[in-house]
């Protein structure tokens, strides 16, 4: 490892030229060192990253375009330009890469489509009785961390196995200071109830120090513990502390039960198999931490129909690991290009030796195939969902009488409440269902008579299409589909007749003749079912109760709807909590907070008197004066 993992920038390198012989003129300049390239287009935007031991060979090859694949010939073709960083290994090369390829995306990588956070076990250290909780986000409160997980019902169920074998809390400390008597945890003996004195410390310390030891993967040493203890309590004819403690081994038996998916002879461990099938990739997860299985979760990375199951997977493991501390031991199911390379970042990575192994027998390669079945079976429920979804598209194409199956479906509506906090919204749906990465909130600017939704309308429109011909008209050499990829093949809009005019004429003032637009109306009473369909040059049209078509555009419509509505109530949150004393200046939330707990209001700071406000604790005289004058300086 380098002393000094920081990668150094050099200037992008760039030249008139465009295709190979842009790349060709950049080499001149090219270092021999390792690093990371990004091949960029005329708008600036990435196409491809790479990672190179020697920038200046492995760029090389980019200049003879016959001898490279279809796909990489036509992303030679698009370059315009060169960004380089160098490293100081090409452990580090590969970290970055993978760094940039999940952060910018390009079109001509394999790139993994992973923006969820993963969920956490935690057991709280700034408690005198700690309490176990679930935990998302960053590990800020003191405690200690177990995981990941791979999904919320994982930790779910690892905390009530926890609670019941180990009777640890997990109620807020809030909660903890004010009970009065035992909760309902206590009663069905998941919990000891050290709010009420019903365990003294040092005993509750003991059993946090056993859970902590089971989630080491000290399971069968904690076993051995509690059997010599009920067997004590027995002896001493403690016979109901016996059976507490007998009730205890059984479910820690039962979390304990080993198998396919709870591989005795792995303790921290990620497990991680390929399949293809119909030019995608299925890679499925299994996360095994203190030798028990911590669920799984299946990934879809995008990529050609060219790439092999091997480079994907390599691909997928150096991006998924960005943003997590990879453990000790992977099991992969196929041999990965460069896996020692790819070994050495991770161990860079995790700050000690991470192994990848492809296991040919055994009880580990019973895992992987476990993982391969998973994989597998994942991707034909995949197929067959998208080979649904291409049918309801064509069926949507043929209703609204569209030259193609619609490949991108742009849905908009607004939502506020008597115009206050207005928000517009635009939701995407393809081939793949919702595409919720390209959802879009609009807040109204205006100026907008309240209520007025086709003015509200219009405003979104103009900036979502506005922008959109901006791009069009920055690129002039680029093809509509290249200088615009997002455009849509079909707009719907929540409304009637008059939202579909608003829209028309929205488009049409800005020279927008190609997108279909479709008004969709609730029906009498609003009932669903019964919605009236407006397109231009065509009567409204209702479709049968029972219609597929008709169920699948009610989705998209309530999606929009739904995503509407939780815009303009998190925007109608976030005005509530603002006041009039944020303007102050000098005043922070802290001042805030104490001038609005004495007087209870920011009307009331504001009729406040000097005198009054100088009386307020945390307030000094120079800050009440301040206070005082902003609200006064018209006397």
């Amino acid at each position: 490892m380098s002393e000094d993992p920081q990668p150094k920038t050099e200037a992008p390198v760039s030249s008139p030229l465009t295709g190979a012989a842009a790349i060709e003129a950049a080499l001149a300049t090219m270092p021999a060192a390792s690093g990371v390239y990004r091949m960029l287009d005329a708008r600036g935007e990435a196409l491809y990253v790479g990672k190179a031991r020697s920038l200046k060979k492995r760029v090389a090859a980019y200049t003879q375009p016959a001898r490279l694949p279809e796909r990489l010939r036509r992303m030679v073709a698009e370059t315009v330009a060169l960004e380089i960083v160098t490293t100081h290994t090409e452990a580090e090369a590969l970290l970055l890469e993978a760094n940039l390829i999940k952060r910018l995306k390009p079109r001509f990588n394999i790139v993994l489509r992973d923006d969820k956070s993963y969920p956490w076990l935690m057991l709280t250290e700034d408690h005198a009785f700690p309490q176990i909780v679930k935990h998302r986000g960053a590990h800020a409160r003191r405690g200690s961390y177990w995981g990941p997980f791979a999904s919320a019902w994982a930790v779910n169920q690892t905390v009530t196995a926890m609670q019941r074998v180990f009777l640890l809390r997990s109620c807020t400390d809030n909660v903890f200071a004010n009970r009065s008597r035992p909760c309902l945890l206590h009663q069905i003996r998941r919990c000891s109830a050290p709010c009420v004195g019903r365990i003294e410390g040092a005993e509750y310390a003991r059993l946090v120090a056993q859970a902590k030891a089971f989630l080491s993967g000290k399971a069968a040493a904690i076993q051995r513990d509690l059997a010599a203890e009920m067997e004590q309590a027995a002896g001493a004819l403690e016979f109901e502390r016996a059976a507490a403690i007998r009730d205890r081994i059984r479910g820690l038996t039962h979390v304990q039960g080993s198998g396919v998916i709870n591989p005795a002879s792995l303790t921290d461990a990620d497990v991680i198999a390929a399949w293809q099938g119909a030019g995608q990739t299925c890679v499925q997860v299994f996360f095994v931490r203190g030798g028990r299985n911590n669920g799984n979760r299946a990934y879809f990375p995008m990529h050609t129909r060219t790439e092999e199951t091997p480079e994907v997977l390599a691909a997928f493991i150096a991006q998924f690991y960005d943003d997590k501390k990879p453990p000790p031991l992977l099991l992969a199911s196929h041999t990965l290009p460069e896996q020692d390379l790819v070994a050495e970042a991770l161990s860079l990575k995790a700050g000690r030796r991470v192994e990848i192994a492809v296991p040919l027998r055994g009880e580990k390669r019973a895992v992987v195939q476990h993982a391969e079945t998973n994989a597998r079976e994942a991707m034909e429920r995949k197929l067959a969902e998208s080979a649904g979804q291409a049918k309801l598209l064509e069926a949507v194409a043929a209703l609204f009488a569209l030259p193609a199956r619609p490949e991108r479906i742009e849905v908009y509506d607004n939502s506020h409440i008597m115009g206050t906090n207005p928000y517009g919204v635009m939701i995407v749906a393809g081939a793949e269902g919702f595409a919720r990465n390209a959802y879009r909130k609009y807040i109204i600017r205006g100026p907008v008579t309240p209520g007025d939704d086709f003015a509200m309308m219009r405003e979104v429109l103009e900036r979502r299409f506005g922008r959109a011909l901006r791009e069009r008209a920055e690129n002039p050499d680029a093809s509509p589909a290249e200088a615009t990829p997002h455009w849509p093949d079909l707009v719907l809009i929540d409304g009637g007749a008059g939202q579909l005019s608003a829209a028309r004429g929205v488009l049409a003032d800005l020279g927008v003749q190609d997108v279909p637009l479709v008004a969709i109306a609730k029906g009498p009473d609003r009932d669903a079912g019964r919605e009236w369909f407006h397109m231009d040059a065509r009567p409204p049209f209702q479709l049968p109760t029972r219609d597929p078509v008709l169920y699948y555009l009610q989705r998209l419509r309530d999606e929009a709807h739904r995503f509407a509505i939780t815009t303009h109530r998190a925007g109608r949150a976030r005005s509530l909590v603002s006041s009039e004393l944020d303007e102050v200046p000098g005043v922070g939330a802290k001042r805030k907070r104490a001038l609005l707990n004495h007087f209870g209001s920011a009307r009331g700071v504001k009729q406040a008197g000097l005198t009054d406000l100088e009386a307020v604790p945390g307030i000094n005289r120079e800050t009440a004066r301040r206070v005082y004058a902003h609200f006064h300086q018209q006397a």
